[in-house]
């Protein structure tokens, strides 16, 4: 005669499910659509999980929800079982020798979907066909969210601001370069300075782009003026418009391809090299996917994938 386990286990795995999807979803109603159940029962799951462990895990205020100490503890604590159950199979084949299925989902801002990541995706998917792969391509805020709330497996790109909940190591490392139509005056001189294009205008990135404050920030230190011609949105087009000879760019060395029709001068006298890593949240859980991917970006500079992998958990 078999026996069924009891019933409390198995509804305390929906309940904990249920908490976990309204802190990523930060709404109740929300959770409910992802789970496919009604706003209510995500609701009843919240409070049995509550009643059973005597504690309240959010503050409710209208429809925003925001975690209680308490519930931040055990989300901590959740997010990992329900990770670890919810892959399962993932985690089963890779122990077993086997990365042939599963997902990887990356997030990265769109200098690095572009230059960065293709070849190693290409050789990724070489590799391990049967893995399906998400390229979000997130910038700023919207990225750092979908980290927060574990919508990706981690990032691709700068570390811009300082931040406690997140992991950052570096692996790439690019030169800025000012680049010039090939006829330009200044497309002969070995050495540039801020004088010498200060009477040029600039094509950049829109202005709510870090470029742009990066630019500003490195004039005004040197108390160089500059103007900027153009503000146009994409790498791929701002080369274009510098080779039309409608104006001078300051780019990273990431984004040439060697095909361009366009003269490139180290401009690292001025501008700081610019950091390409990964960005993980502290304590992720990093699925076989995840990890494959991570080795294959650090043997490219014959990195140690492992130190990384325990700097996040």
């Amino acid at each position: 005669m078999s026996i069924s386990p009891p019933c409390y286990k198995q509804n305390r795995l929906k309940q904990l499910r249920a908490f976990c999807k309204a802190v990523e979803t930060k709404s109740i109603s929300k959770a409910g659509e992802e789970l496919f159940l009604s706003q209510p029962t995500v609701s009843l799951q919240i409070r049995a999980l509550e009643r059973e462990l005597c504690v309240q895990v959010f503050e409710r205020r209208g429809p925003v929800i925001n975690l209680t100490p308490d519930g931040q503890i055990l989300y901590e604590l959740a997010k990992p079982l329900i990770n670890g159950i919810d892959n399962l199979a993932q985690n089963f084949n890779s122990l077993a020798g086997k990365l042939e299925s599963g997902e990887l989902h990356i997030t990265a801002g769109q200098t690095a979907c572009m230059y960065l990541l293709p070849k190693f995706i290409h050789k990724f998917k070489q590799e391990y066909p049967g893995v399906h792969v998400k390229l979000s391509n997130n910038t700023g805020k919207e990225g750092r969210e979908l980290l927060k709330t574990d919508c990706v497996d981690f990032a691709v790109g700068t570390m811009a601001d300082n931040s406690e909940d997140m992991v950052f190591e570096p692996l790439f490392e690019y030169k800025p370069m000012l680049i010039t139509p090939l006829d330009h005056p200044l497309a002969q001189k070995q050495q540039i300075t801020l004088q010498d294009i200060s009477p040029y205008g600039l094509i950049l990135p829109p202005r709510e782009l870090s470029t742009w404050r990066k630019v500003d920030k490195i004039f005004s230190e040197h108390q160089v003026p500059y103007q900027v011609s153009m503000e146009v949105g994409g790498w791929e087009v701002i080369k274009k418009y510098v080779e039309e000879g409608m104006g001078i760019s300051i780019v990273s060395e990431l984004c040439l391809t060697g095909e361009e029709k366009l003269a490139a001068i180290s401009f690292a006298d001025y501008f700081p090299n610019q950091v390409y890593g990964a960005v993980i949240r502290k304590g992720k859980f990093l699925t076989p996917q995840a990890r494959g991917f991570l080795e294959l970006l650090s043997s490219a500079l014959d990195e140690d994938p492992q130190q990384l992998i325990e700097m996040a958990g």
